[in-house]
C-alpha cells in the first residue's frame, strides 16, 4: 500500500502568538517576530507514533526534508521522496505534492496541517477520489477531514492500512476568512470534500456556530459567573459567544476570539499571547474560563493555542471552569469533550469529568476525552 505522506511545517504557528491563523508570507513573517516555533512536525510524530506497528508492504510517498522525510527518516520507515520544495514550503509546494503523490498511485492521503493545508489538498486532488486523513496542526480546523487529535489519526491510518476501514465518506472542507476573524468575525466557507475513511470514532466534525436561541442560557451563564468573581483573583477569559457573554455582563470590551484577563472587574489585558499569558497568570490565584466548540466538542486545541500546556500548567487544571449552553451540549451527545493540548500527559489529566456550567446556578457532568 502506498501512502501520501507530508508536513505543512508553518501549520499552527500563528495560534500561541495570537494571530489566528499563519495563511500568507506576512503573517508567518510576524509569527515569527512574536517568537512562534513549529509545532506541525511534532504533531505528525505523535500520530505516526500512534500509527506504529504498520502492516508489512506499507511504504510512504514523501516530501523532503521538513515536509515529511525527516520524521519516516528517524523511525526507519520505507519511503520514496517524491517531490522536495526549492526553499520553504508553501502552498504551490502541498498542491504539486498531492499531485505527483494521486500519480505515483497513493492509496490515502496522510497529512498534517490546517484548514489552509486541507484546502490545498482538495484543489491539487481536483473530485479525484482518493481517501484523505488530516493531523490537526492549524489554529482553527473547522474542516471534517481531520482526526479528533493525532493520535486518533494515527489510529485511523494503522486501521486503514490493515483494512479495517474500507468504507468511505465525504468530508467537508471548510475555511475562514482569517483577517475577518482577527477582526473577530467568522466567515466561513465551504471549499469541496474530500473522502475520507470511515470512522466517527477518530474523525472530527466540522465546527458548528451557536444558535440566536442560545441568547437567553449565555446570558444566565454570564451572570451566574460574574456574580461569583472572587476580588483580588484574576479571571482568563476564552474565545467564543458564550464566554463573550460575560464580557458584555462585565461591561468590558471582550475579544470574541482571543483570550482577555480581567480582576476586580477591570480589564487588565487583551487578545493576549502564550507569552503574555505566562507572565499574567497568578498561580493558585487565577481561573481560566473556557467554553466547547459547537459540532466539535474541542475544549482546547481549536482555535486557542494560547493557552498552551505551560500556560495550562501554570493555571492549574482544578481551576479551569467550562461554560456551555444546554443546547451546545445536547448537540454534542453522545460524544463527550475533546482535549487536545498536544501535551498527552496533559490531556489525561483533563480526561474524566467535568461540571460545565449550562445556566444561573446550574451545571451538567460531561464526559471529557482525549
Amino acid at each position: 500500500m502506498k501512502i501520501g505522506f507530508f508536513v505543512n511545517p508553518v501549520a499552527g504557528m500563528g495560534g500561541p502568538v495570537a494571530l489566528k491563523g499563519t495563511d500568507g508570507a506576512e503573517t508567518l513573517r510576524r509569527a515569527r517576530s512574536l517568537g512562534a516555533v513549529p509545532r506541525a512536525a511534532e504533531r505528525m510524530a505523535q500520530a505516526l507514533d500512534a500509527a506504529l506497528p504498520l502492516p508489512a508492504g506499507v511504504r510512504f510517498l514523501a516530501c523532503g526534508g521538513a515536509m515529511g522525510e525527516t520524521l519516516l527518516k528517524d523511525r526507519r520507515l520505507p519511503y520514496e521522496v517524491i517531490w522536495r520544495p526549492s526553499g520553504e514550503s508553501r502552498a504551490a509546494d502541498t498542491r504539486a505534492a498531492v499531485k505527483v503523490m494521486a500519480a505515483a498511485g497513493a492509496e490515502l492521503i496522510f497529512f498534517a496541517g490546517g484548514d489552509g493545508t486541507a484546502r490545498d489538498v482538495c484543489a491539487a486532488l481536483d473530485g479525484a477520489e482518493i481517501p484523505v486523513t488530516g493531523v490537526p496542526a492549524g489554529v482553527k480546523i473547522h474542516s471534517a477531514v481531520y482526526g479528533v487529535t493525532p493520535v486518533r489519526a494515527g489510529q485511523l491510518l494503522r486501521k486503514f492500512a490493515s483494512g479495517g476501514v474500507k468504507e468511505l465518506t465525504d468530508a467537508e472542507v471548510m475555511d475562514i476568512d482569517e483577517e475577518a476573524f482577527r477582526r473577530g468575525t467568522v466567515s466561513a466557507r465551504l471549499y469541496g470534500y474530500l473522502k475520507v475513511p470511515l470512522d466517527r470514532g477518530c474523525l472530527q466534525d466540522r465546527k458548528s456556530g451557536g444558535a440566536n436561541s442560545d441568547a437567553c442560557d449565555r446570558s444566565a451563564i454570564a451572570v451566574w459567573v460574574a456574580e461569583h468573581m472572587a476580588p483580588g483573583r484574576l479571571y482568563l477569559v476564552g474565545s467564543g459567544t458564550t464566554t463573550q457573554a460575560i464580557m458584555d455582563e462585565l461591561k468590558l470590551p471582550g475579544t470574541l476570539l482571543g483570550v482577555d484577563a480581567v480582576k476586580d472587574r477591570r480589564l487588565i489585558g487583551a487578545d493576549l499571547t502564550e507569552r503574555q499569558l505566562l507572565d499574567l497568570v497568578e498561580p493558585g490565584n487565577t481561573t481560566l474560563i473556557v467554553t466547547v466548540i459547537g459540532g466539535q466538542g474541542h475544549i482546547f486545541g481549536r482555535g486557542n493555542q494560547q493557552l498552551s500546556p505551560a500556560v495550562l500548567r501554570r493555571v492549574g487544571v482544578e481551576n479551569v471552569t467550562v461554560v456551555a449552553t444546554p443546547a451546545k451540549l445536547i448537540g454534542l451527545f453522545p460524544r463527550p469533550l475533546l482535549v487536545d493540548t498536544g501535551d498527552p500527559e496533559l490531556d489525561r489529566r483533563f480526561a474524566g469529568y467535568a461540571a460545565v456550567v449550562t445556566g444561573y446556578d446550574r451545571r451538567q457532568m460531561c464526559r471529557v476525552e482525549c
